[in-house]
């Protein structure tokens, strides 16, 4: 499977900032921290720090999210409207190293309050290693993104996000800490759900298209068996290919996981040659247009798909 992606060049980047810069200096700065409304103007960079802000923001903020429904991330090149909404918002919520776009425009940013979720939970770094069975990992400074895949993780996020609205926005500072404290409480009580739902189960391996769920494996000590890499632009080898259907043999995989956003071809191909099942494993990077689903109703049915694949007690 090929996933084509455009990348910015630098020069549309530089243009990009000028248009951006010249709008600012033109209204004052920083002047759109706020709309009309008096809320707080937020801007998320894609799903899940989309949902901890109007979570944990609720009627105080206005959300922007760079990242329209049912678009990957990993694809988004921003238009100056959007540069601009970045470098004027009151609040930036984003994750260093996903989207090279936003990271610049945060950079340029006049926001005095930004928040990286990867400063807040350190990445890791889930890469495929070649050299044995499965998706092994090693701990780097830059790595797999989906921290928010592990509730604990999330909550760490939440409570980061939190704190900075409640600094952009003093005035509601008490509702703010209230909002995130019940959210990561909601986030406990998910975490308890995976950890009892997958606790007796007769397989511990699942294999997905791409290596999205390292953060959710290690956690719930199961084993990732990844056809691609963290970045679901990787094309695996005939080599990688046939290492993850010897691996499903010896594991006893039942089912191979494809994710909502991106094209089933890939997993519904091994699954055919293997005589197995296919089911979604959303990574949750984004939602369907129209889908009225949330990060728990999908995280939900997450831990549904992963018993029903890994056989575990109800």
């Amino acid at each position: 499977m090929m996933i084509r992606r455009l990348r910015a060049t630098p020069i549309a980047l530089t243009a990009l900032a000028l248009s951006a810069g010249l709008v600012l200096s033109g209204c004052g700065g920083n002047a759109g921290a706020s709309g009309s409304d008096g809320r707080l103007n937020v801007v998320a960079a894609f799903y899940p720090l989309q949902y901890l802000a109007e979570q944990i923001g609720g009627d105080h903020v206005k959300v922007t999210d760079l990242t329209a429904a049912g678009v990957e991330p990993h694809d988004l090149e921003l238009t100056a409207k959007q540069v601009v909404s970045v470098q004027g918002a009151g609040a930036v919520l984003y994750l260093k190293g996903l989207q090279p776009t936003v990271d610049k425009a945060v950079a340029e940013s006049h926001s005095k309050h930004v928040v990286d979720a990867a400063a807040l939970s350190p990445l890791v770094d889930h890469h495929l290693d070649e050299g044995t069975e499965n998706g092994g990992h090693t701990p780097a400074s830059a790595g797999d993104p989906h921290i928010w895949l592990d509730p604990t993780r999330y909550a760490t996020v939440a409570k980061g996000v939190g704190a900075e609205l409640a600094k952009a926005d003093p005035a509601h500072a008490a509702e703010y800490q209230k909002n995130a404290d019940d959210l990561v409480a909601r986030l406990g009580t998910l975490d308890q759900s995976f950890q009892t739902g997958l606790k007796s189960c007769t397989r511990k391996s699942f294999v997905t298209s791409h290596a999205a769920f390292g953060y959710l494996a290690d956690h719930y000590g199961l084993q990732q068996i990844a056809i691609n890499g963290v970045d679901p632009e990787s094309e695996p080898t005939p080599a990688r290919l046939a290492q993850i259907q010897q691996t499903a043999k010896d594991s006893g995989v039942t089912t191979i996981f494809f994710e909502a956003l991106v094209s089933p071809k890939l997993a519904d191909s091994v699954a055919k040659d293997l005589n197995l099942k296919t089911a979604v494993l959303d990574p949750l990077e984004g939602v369907k247009a129209g889908s009225q689903d949330t990060y728990f109703t999908i995280m939900q049915q997450n831990l549904g798909n992963l018993q029903a694949a890994l056989g575990c007690a109800s």
